[in-house]
């Protein structure tokens, strides 16, 4: 064999071992996802010491729902029962993190008092990228000594992870639900349980009544607003200071969404509803609110205020067109009558004129924000119980705006900046230096980069998942307007992983570059479009499971993951890249893929000319293989500029006029 041949030989031997060890690689990582799915953390006797050291003996666990019990000796010689210990995962339904229920051991002692927790076993993908933050003693430990009786709320009582706050949630909330059913069934005797049968009383006596009659009985008050042209904004006011009462009126998801927002905008207060409707053309506006007691007015700001809701569920479901909750200042005296006014002057906020309404908490609603189900009103406990538009959203967002981390909104903004101007320009100078900011701060300094679990958790959890963090909004949205626009802007110069492979493929020797078989190539970029296929199908089917960070090598680099096989997968994209340019963008990215089918209708492709027909050199300087002769795969292409500005500089056979070509080719047959 010649040289040439042997060569080729070689390049595609090595070709097919990079194919094999990607498949594989993958293939690795979905099936030990469900293997560690079976590893969770033993519930051995020393870790129930841990939970009761003062314990001499724990029973199996059994009853309904299930716990085991700790024991000791009394003076007696007898056995003593000392508390619970419980898996939030036996008392359904568990509340959902990031990407899936989290299993939490819990130690519970005879008054409702939690002795400490452990974290069995949570499959948040972000356990194996980001480390085990939840086994962390920061987060765990502030669970110690607290009362199931106490709020669990996440920015208010409890301490969330930086960056993790649907975890959080999930923890605190998981806990606090399944303490209190724990307590309902085997603790009768204590405060707790007979504070919340009184909650459970009252909360029972308010479901029996239609929107109608909690205004009959001032529940509910109506605030109507006069506006001009004969219309009126017309708004419901009603106390939701307690999570029943709230779950009650607006239904458990909605109250669940404005109240993990409220926490993390104010560290106390509670909660004013105001359901928004009417006829009028103004729009209702937060900031023309406020709240007087005492000749002190409050005005209410935007980090006071929070979304709750199209009122498509709880007793207030179609009888207003959206909510909002007001997070009323601590300084008001609930047990005293207090003044909503609404300013409708002609510029907003300055109360020049305004209507205003008095309003009382009742005395049942007060009783329950107070936790004092002792002190429920005798007249609510007449007999024993056995069943215990598109304008709100606006400003849900206004409130996003107004509450955002600046600093990261303007870092994010100058990054959006430079890619549009490097684009735009077809600067290639620019265009470096907008991959190394997106290297080093999307990649390891903010971590916020777009991944494909932003489209699996979003399946999961809906839009709430992105209200909250302003500068991934802006990068979303970036994202879906410029692929609709011209294509995968987004994979040109605003993914980070994207970035390191290019810097990759710069600075490598040329001779350790491959030119990929162009069959194999064909077959191959394939594979992404059935990794995004998988993904979403997994997230619809099996929403317990988180898969994407076996699939998203980036994760591993720039979060420092501490999973070695997560390493091992990176490094094979590496090494591919620094093989083959671009190398996981070509086979192996998810949301490339999804972004290459949104990119089909792409108005602004890039043009071709007739040099195409006969030139090669975009072709072979192509860092996807998206182009062949005059042809560009469209939805392979990443708008990296390198095509474009060779044809501007007139590189290769365009600095030829097309007459200078034809004469030059033998036989010139034009494009049809």
């Amino acid at each position: 064999m010649s040289p040439v041949v042997i060569s080729r030989l070689l390049k595609f031997k090595v070709a097919q071992i990079l194919a094999f060890r990607f498949i594989a690689g993958l293939l690795f990582g979905f099936l030990s996802n469900f293997v560690v799915a079976q590893s969770a953390l033993p519930v051995t006797p020393e870790l129930l010491a841990k939970l009761f050291p003062d314990a001499e003996e724990f029973s199996e666990k059994s009853g309904s729902p299930p716990v085991i019990r700790a024991l000791a000796l009394n003076a007696s010689g007898g056995q003593e029962l000392l508390g619970y210990v419980f898996e939030t995962a036996d008392l359904p339904p568990e509340e959902v993190g990031y990407s899936a229920p989290i299993n939490v051991l819990v130690g519970m002692r005879l008054d409702g008092t939690l002795t400490t927790i452990q974290v069995l076993y949570y499959r948040e993908s972000y356990k194996s990228i980001r480390g085990d933050f939840l086994a962390t003693e920061r987060f765990p430990d502030q669970f110690d000594d607290k009362n199931i009786a106490d709020g669990f709320r996440v920015g208010r009582d409890v301490d969330g992870v930086s960056r993790a706050t649907l975890t959080s949630w999930a923890v605190a909330r998981g806990i606090r639900n399944a303490g209190r059913r724990v307590a309902a069934a085997y603790m009768n005797d204590s405060s707790v349980v007979s504070g919340a049968a009184a909650d459970a009383i009252a909360l029972n006596y308010l479901s029996q009544k239609t929107w109608a009659q909690l205004k009959e009985e001032g529940f509910v008050v109506d605030f109507t607003i006069p506006q001009p042209n004969d219309t009126l904004l017309e708004l419901d006011l009603v106390f939701m200071g307690h999570d029943g009462l709230g779950e009650l009126i607006v239904g458990v998801d909605d109250y669940s969404i404005a109240d993990r927002e409220a926490s993390n905008r104010a560290s106390d207060g509670n909660l004013l509803l105001i359901g928004i409707d009417g006829d009028a053309k103004r729009p209702f506006r937060q900031e023309r609110l406020a709240v007087e007691q005492d000749g002190m007015r409050y005005l209410i700001s935007r980090n006071r205020f929070v979304y709750a809701g199209s009122a498509d569920s709880g007793l207030i479901k179609d009888q207003v067109r959206f909510a909002g909750a007001v997070v009323l200042d601590t300084a008001i005296d609930l047990s005293r009558p207090f003044t909503v006014l609404y300013d409708d002057s002609e510029t907003r906020g300055v109360f020049e004129t305004y209507q205003q309404i008095e309003y009382q908490v009742p005395a049942l609603a007060l009783a329950l924000a107070l936790a004092s189900g002792d002190a429920i009103p005798a007249e609510y406990l007449p007999e024993p119980v056995t069943n215990f538009a598109n304008l709100g959203e606006e400003d849900a967002l206004n409130s996003l705006i107004n509450d955002a981390p600046w600093l990261e909104v303007c870092a994010m903004l100058v990054l959006l900046i430079l890619v549009m101007t490097s684009f735009l320009k077809k600067n290639t100078n620019l265009r470096w230096v907008t991959l190394a900011y997106t290297l080093l701060y999307l990649g390891f300094f903010d971590g916020g980069f777009v991944s494909v679990s932003h489209i699996t958790n979003g399946i999961k959890q809906g839009s709430a998942l992105f209200l909250n963090d302003l500068p991934l909004l802006l990068i979303i949205v970036f994202t879906v307007v410029t692929t609709l626009f011209w294509g995968r802007v987004f994979c040109s110069s605003l993914c980070p992983f994207g970035a390191l492979q290019d810097f990759i493929t710069r600075f490598v020797p040329k001779k350790w570059q491959l030119k990929m078989p162009q069959k194999l190539h064909d077959t191959a970029l394939y594979l992404k479009y059935g990794i995004l296929f998988f993904l979403v199908v997994m997230a619809l089917a099996y929403s317990e499971l988180s898969l994407f960070q076996y699939f998203e090598p980036f994760g591993t680099i720039f979060y420092f993951s501490q999973s070695l096989l997560l390493w091992v997968i990176l490094l094979v994209f590496l090494v591919g890249a620094t093989l083959v340019p671009r190398f996981y963008c070509r086979y192996a990215c998810p949301l490339g893929a999804a972004l290459g089918v949104v990119s089909f209708v792409s108005p602004f492709k890039i043009k071709r000319v007739d040099q195409c027909q006969v030139c090669k050199v975009c072709e072979h300087a192509c860092p996807t293989g998206a182009i062949r002769g005059p042809d560009i795969d469209f939805k392979e292409c990443v708008r990296c500029d390198v095509c474009e500005i060779k044809l501007i500089a007139r590189s290769g056979v365009c600095k030829h006029d097309m007459d200078e070509v034809r004469i030059r080719i033998k036989d010139w047959q034009p494009a049809s």
